[in-house]
C-alpha cells in the first residue's frame, strides 16, 4: 500500500476509468485520419495519442497513470520492428505485439 496522503476516488472506488466516450469517438477517429492520411507513416504518433488518452484517464487503488511515452520514441522500435520482420520473413512479427507492450508499460506510471 502506497504511503500517498491523497487517493483518487470515483462513487467510493479507487480504481475506475474516468474518460468519456465522446472523447475516446474523437480521439479514435482522428488516430484513423491521420494514419490514413500519411499512409501509416503517422500510427505510430495515433498509438501514442490513443494510449496516452487511455492510460491518463485511468486510475488503480487511488493512482492516477501517466504514459510519458513519444511518437518519436516509438517510431525508431518501429522501424527496428519493421527490418526484423522483413529479415526474419515475417517471423518477428509474432513477437511485435509484446514487444509493443514492453514498450508501452516501459512508459508508463504513476503520477501520485
Amino acid at each position: 500500500m502506497a504511503t500517498d496522503n491523497f487517493y483518487e476516488t470515483k462513487n467510493g472506488r479507487t480504481s475506475f476509468f474516468d474518460g468519456g466516450l465522446l472523447q475516446f469517438i474523437g480521439w479514435t477517429i482522428l488516430g484513423i485520419l491521420v494514419t490514413v492520411f500519411t499512409l501509416g507513416i503517422c500510427y505510430p504518433w495515433a498509438l501514442t495519442m490513443i494510449y496516452g488518452w487511455k492510460t491518463n484517464h485511468t486510475v488503480i487503488e487511488g493512482r492516477r497513470m501517466r504514459f510519458s511515452g513519444s511518437a518519436f520514441g516509438l517510431f525508431g522500435n518501429w522501424i527496428k520492428w519493421l527490418l526484423l520482420i522483413i529479415i526474419t520473413l515475417g517471423i518477428y512479427s509474432f513477437w511485435v505485439f509484446i514487444k509493443l507492450e514492453d514498450w508501452k508499460a516501459k512508459n508508463t506510471s504513476f503520477v501520485n
